[in-house]
Order: C-alpha cells, then sequence, then structure tokens
C-alpha cells in the first residue's frame, strides 16, 4: 500500500485538499447551526439537514448531491456534545494530516466516503458515522499512548478506547444482518487497507512468539524431565 501511495503522491500531491478537517468540521458546525434556527419547524421539511442526508431513492431521482454532501451532517442534536464531537473529530484530522500529509489524509477520508456511499446502495441509507469511526481507530492505532478526558474528567488512553470501538464493531458484525455487514465493511475499507496488512503481520507476530514459547517449555522438560517443573524459565 506504501509503494502505491507514493507514486500517487509524486504524480498527485498537487490536488490534494489542505485542512480537509477543518473544512469539514466547519460544515458539520454550519449545518448543526442551521438546523438548530429552523427546528421550530416540527416534520423538519425545511431543515438544511433534510437537503443533505443520502437517500438513494432520492439520488435516483436526481439529488445526487446527496452522495457528497451526507458528509456534512453531524451525529446528534445536543449543543455541548456537538461541540466536543466537532473538535475531537477536528484533532484526530488535524493529527492524522500532520503524520500523513495532506495527500495520504485525502486518500484515506475519501476512501471511506465512497466506501458509506457504496454502502447506501446496500441499505438505502447512508452516514458518515463509521466513516468517522474509521477516523478514530486511525487515531488510536497511531497514537495508541495519546490520552483523552473521558466525559471530561477521566484520563483514557486512546488505544483502550480504540479496543472498545473496535469490540463493537466486531459484534455489530456478528449480530447485523448480511446487508449492513457489508456495508459496515465497505465503509471501513479504508482502515482495512491502510492498516489492514499491519495487523495481520502483528497477528502472525503474536501467534509465532506463542509457539516459540510452548517449543522452549517443552524442549525444556524434555531436556529437564528430573528438575522440578517449578524451575522451568518458561513457565510463567
Amino acid at each position: 500500500m506504501n509503494q502505491i501511495l507514493n507514486k500517487l503522491e509524486r504524480r498527485y500531491s498537487q490536488y490534494a485538499i489542505p485542512n480537509l478537517m477543518t473544512i469539514l468540521v466547519f460544515g458539520m458546525g454550519l449545518v448543526f447551526l442551521l438546523d438548530t434556527f429552523t427546528s421550530a419547524n416540527p416534520d423538519y421539511t425545511y431543515t438544511l439537514s433534510s437537503l443533505l442526508y443520502f437517500d438513494w431513492e432520492l439520488i435516483k431521482k436526481g439529488q445526487i448531491w446527496r452522495i457528497i454532501t451526507f458528509l456534512f451532517m453531524p451525529e446528534g442534536d445536543s449543543g455541548l456534545f456537538i461541540i466536543f464531537q466537532l473538535y475531537f473529530y477536528w484533532l484526530i484530522g488535524k493529527a492524522l494530516e500532520s503524520h500523513w500529509g495532506s495527500f495520504r489524509f485525502n486518500v484515506f477520508y475519501f476512501i471511506g466516503a465512497i466506501g458509506s456511499a457504496i454502502s447506501g446502495i446496500f441499505t438505502g441509507y447512508a452516514t458518515n458515522e463509521y466513516l468517522n469511526l474509521s477516523m478514530f481507530l486511525a487515531f488510536a492505532t497511531l497514537f495508541p499512548d495519546f490520552q483523552v478526558l473521558l466525559f471530561f474528567f477521566l484520563p483514557v488512553k486512546m488505544k483502550f478506547l480504540g479496543w472498545l470501538s473496535g469490540a463493537g464493531l466486531l459484534i455489530m458484525l456478528i449480530i447485523y444482518p448480511w446487508t449492513y455487514k457489508i456495508a459496515i465493511l465497505v465503509s471501513m475499507l479504508n482502515f482495512i487497507l491502510f492498516f489492514g496488512r499491519d495487523f495481520c503481520n502483528r497477528t502472525k507476530l503474536f501467534f509465532r512468539k506463542i509457539k516459540f514459547r510452548n517449543q522452549n517449555k517443552t524442549n525444556w522438560k524434555n531436556n529437564h524431565w528430573w528438575e522440578d517443573d517449578e524451575n522451568n524459565p518458561w513457565k510463567k
């Protein structure tokens, strides 16, 4: 994957959008504010969100802008939650862009965006929730020891939150219908492409260590069968 990205970056880096996450967060914040001002309408017929969310049936009828505009949909309707959420998305987005550069972050985000849109074909509706989750998991993978204040007072390292989110995603893949399983996997395609090989290598290394340890335990017992097993250095 790195070799492919290196070739693409040399050719197309000038087309990368700098500060992409700042643009997206500003857009989500603007949508939330405009929705708040127009929420007096009980049917939400004329809110901005009603014109932006992904709906495959409406897209087929010609509202093709929804293929892109759903990326600016904020999650939730609480002002305090939205402020925290948008700040956190901006934080992890800027960190990923600083680590990878604008081009690679663009590739990561837009692969996830395309995957999210494709998932909408399977389900009829797409959300940026899994795309944002893929950024969160990428951040937790690259910066596992970074601490955040959970509930604004409990310091927690990102690796633990990443494991928790990954476990929740795995549960969804187990219990959800096949349509949603495919949609989730397609939406997470960016994370799989960027980190899948690394996770496979880590998994192989983990099992190799277990195998090596078991082999040494067996060899020690075969060569020191007359000694007390408590002295076995591989028992622990």
